[in-house]
């Protein structure tokens, strides 16, 4: 028993991440081992750096400096012989592919990394070691730059850990795209999914086909609340990117380590190319124009020749802007009414020999990745493509709950994990009765963070299908980059975590690191939502004349006080400990309180 406390007790010791000389390392996503150590390193002006004299280091480096110039108004000195008060990178070939070691003593800091994706990451892991100011955007004064001592060895879980944007439903500039990659590149996530064609807006240059922006770009107008409002704002809105914009955005992602994967949406999706060129349409109505309400809308690429040739143009031009190897061609929500009615489209079933229209857009899905794969690339799809048959080289984006990412590991097919609600972020974050319009939910920021991508229900072999996870952004309610990032944040550190560890799950200590997170958030100047620090009220059913409450609080140790006659709370009201029954006449009113101080803000909900 004696020899049990010991091996308990050391190992305490080796995993803890707080030391005697300060408060506990804080990084995320959680890297796979991290030992604290007493001491620090202290960074000066007169601290050197010693990286490979190449150019991919060099500018790497740069990332450092960059920092360092802006909020501490010097930059390090590069000396590859310095021995002592020097940063040190040195690639090691016994390091995989994005993996990395950091150590940091009272004497300097060495990095060890497998790959250029390896060095960029320790540094992304040493910008969280540093004080939370060097994430800001002007001069910081009184600032000691010091780095606590520690041992830290990574590796990431998943080689694809991705974000989305749609970009078509709401258009954002160039810009914001390059901070919501360097936001992605901060949390290891190194795949920017780019949606760029839909119903309401295509929004990629395509020069053989000048109307998809100087037309397809536009909607008249927008729908004002849900799409079943009625109500439309009357003001036209659109965008697009050029391909020199293109080329700008793909070189400034790949010198932060992501790779864009375009999405060009086929069969379905497609109203705002149909409205430009209606010969690609079954031609079953007088006139086309792009979507001005959200929704699945039943006009779709019709499979004929001009359809293909039209969208091969469109992929060649594609393949010369984006050098993913892996492209996204969409393939959800295909109404087949239009195919039903087309009688080009019943004769090409019945020449094929196909059963249905399910299997018709399954051979459409085949054709566009015949010809894809015959450019270099590969195919990626939501759950959709699986209908009718799955394309032989084909990778799945399960997007409609697990049930489509399991069909396909189960079938040996790459898959990227990205269920709604768990890891859609257009979701309600708190209660919708406090928040603005979202698409639905809640999915809280417990419930993305407890999910695990992989399904049990796979065998280990199959599990290896599993490729990654991304966490999808859909914009029918998010009209500004102010409104993405508060949807997007903290939740998408939730899966950015999901994505790199391997430490396993630990929502009390992942919760810990990111209060202290916020702040680094703050001074990128990223509005994350706040619903962290405040009481999540809900309600269940129970019968007519009451209802269950269960209050909950993200913080970490915070208390839950409430009232039930409408007054508002304090560190004297009932504390909530356990579910409790309410009446009709009856206003849930609550605050989180730690330290004898209210945080977050009064949540209230009534019958």
């Amino acid at each position: 028993m004696k020899k049990l406390l010991i091996i308990l007790y050391a190992l305490c010791l080796s995993l803890t991440a707080t030391a005697a000389s300060g408060a506990a390392i804080s990084i995320i996503p959680q890297p796979a081992s991290l030992v604290q150590k007493d001491g620090n390193f202290k960074l000066t002006k007169h601290t050197a750096i010693s990286v490979p004299a190449d150019e991919e280091m060099l500018r790497i480096a740069g990332f450092l400096n960059g920092k360092l110039r802006t909020a501490a108004g010097w930059e390090l000195k590069t000396d590859s012989g310095a021995q002592q008060d020097v940063i040190v990178f040195t690639r090691l070939n016994s390091l995989s592919s994005e993996h990395y070691r950091v150590k940091v003593d009272e004497h300097r800091i060495e990095i060890d990394y497998g790959d250029g994706a390896g060095a960029f990451y320790a540094l992304q892991t040493l910008f969280q070691l540093l004080p939370e100011e060097i994430f800001a955007q002007t001069r910081q004064k009184g600032v000691k730059w010091t780095v606590p001592c520690c041992e830290i060895e990574d590796g990431p879980r998943f080689a694809y850990r991705g974000m989305h944007l749609d970009c078509c439903l709401h258009f954002f500039t160039i810009e914001f795209l390059k901070k919501y990659i360097d936001e992605m590149a901060l949390h290891k996530v190194n795949r920017f999914h780019w949606h760029l064609t839909e119903d309401q807006g295509w929004r990629l240059e395509i020069k053989k086909y000048p109307l998809l922006t100087e037309k397809g770009q536009w909607r008249k107008e927008t729908v004002i609340g849900s799409l079943k409002s009625g109500i439309y704002d009357g003001t036209p809105h659109g965008g697009y990117y050029s391909q020199e914009e293109v080329r700008d955005l793909v070189k400034y992602a790949a010198e932060r380590y992501v790779t864009i994967i375009p999405e060009i949406e086929m069969p379905g999706h497609a109203l705002a190319a149909i409205s430009c060129y209606p010969e690609l349409s079954c031609g079953l109505e007088d006139h086309y124009e792009t979507a001005t309400k959200w929704g699945v809308f039943k006009q779709v690429f019709c499979p004929k020749d001009e359809t293909f040739k039209f969208l091969e143009d469109v992929m060649d031009e594609v393949f010369e802007l984006f050098p993913s190897k892996l492209v996204h061609i969409g393939g959800d929500e295909c109404p087949k009414a239009s195919w039903k009615q087309c009688e080009h489209c019943q004769a090409l079933i019945k020449e094929l020999g196909l059963k249905d229209e399910f299997e018709l857009q399954s051979w459409f899905i085949c054709r566009m990745e015949k010809y894809i794969n015959s450019k270099g690339h590969e195919i990626i799809g939501w759950d959709e493509i699986l209908q009718g048959g799955l394309a032989p080289n084909a990778k799945v984006m399960s997007w409609l709950g697990e049930e489509g990412g399991i069909k396909a590991a189960q079938q040996h097919h790459e898959v990227v994990m990205a269920p709604y609600p768990k890891y859609y972020l257009d979701y309600w974050q708190g209660d919708p009765d406090s928040e603005p319009l979202a698409m639905g939910g809640p999915t809280t920021l417990r419930t993305m963070y407890d999910y695990e991508p992989v399904p049990a229900v796979l065998t280990p072999e199959e599990q290896k299908y599993i490729i990654g996870v991304e966490g999808c952004v859909w914009t029918e309610y998010m009209p500004t980059p102010a409104r993405v990032e508060y949807m997007a944040w903290p939740r998408m550190c939730a899966i950015a975590e999901a994505g790199w560890t391997t430490a396993g799950k630990d929502w009390d200590g992942f919760t810990r690191r990111l209060e202290k997170h916020f702040g680094r958030l703050d001074y990128m100047g990223v509005g994350s939502c706040r619903a962290f620090f405040s009481p999540f009220i809900e309600f269940h059913p129970d019968t007519p004349q009451d209802k269950v409450v269960t209050i909950s609080v993200d913080a970490p140790d915070a208390e839950i006080h409430y009232t039930l006659d409408g007054s508002i709370p304090t560190a004297a009201s009932p504390k909530y400990e356990k579910p409790f029954v309410i009446n009709r006449q009856q206003k849930v009113t609550a605050i989180a309180i730690r330290n004898g101080r209210q945080i977050g803000d009064i949540k209230y909900k009534t019958f």
